[in-house]
């Protein structure tokens, strides 16, 4: 289990590692559960890391529908580590963790007394 903070707004977020080569180093997640993949980040952060480049992948925004880079990327959450395709775009400005998480792990997130918590129930993505 991971535990979360509630930003000024509400927003939820949650710390991940992020795995470069032989590296991991922590980074703070916003989720975003509009958006239905595992991973987006900002085009330049992905590229800084040594992740293969997989494909080109159109996804609705609420900008319209826009074009993504799709990379092959590490994480670690709780202790496990994941592949999963990593969205990558020159407007994301925030690194989200999108709703797909949500097969995996339970999320609890009480606002009134301020606590979320991220638990893994699953081991195999889907």
């Amino acid at each position: 289990m991971i535990e979360g903070r509630f930003g000024d707004k509400g927003q939820i977020y949650l710390d991940i590692d992020l795995i470069d080569g032989d590296i991991s180093f922590p980074i703070e997640t916003m989720l975003d559960t509009g958006f239905t993949e595992y991973l987006a980040m900002n085009k330049q952060d992905v590229q800084s890391l040594d992740w293969p480049f997989l494909r080109q992948n159109k996804l609705r925004t609420a900008q319209g529908e826009t074009e993504f880079d799709v990379y092959n990327g590490r994480v670690i959450i709780d202790g496990q580590k994941f592949e999963i395709p990593v969205f990558a775009g020159d407007e994301i400005q925030e690194i989200l963790m999108g709703s797909r998480w949500l097969k995996l792990f339970i999320l609890v997130a009480n606002y009134g007394e301020n606590t979320v918590k991220l638990e893994l129930i699953n081991q195999i993505i889907n």
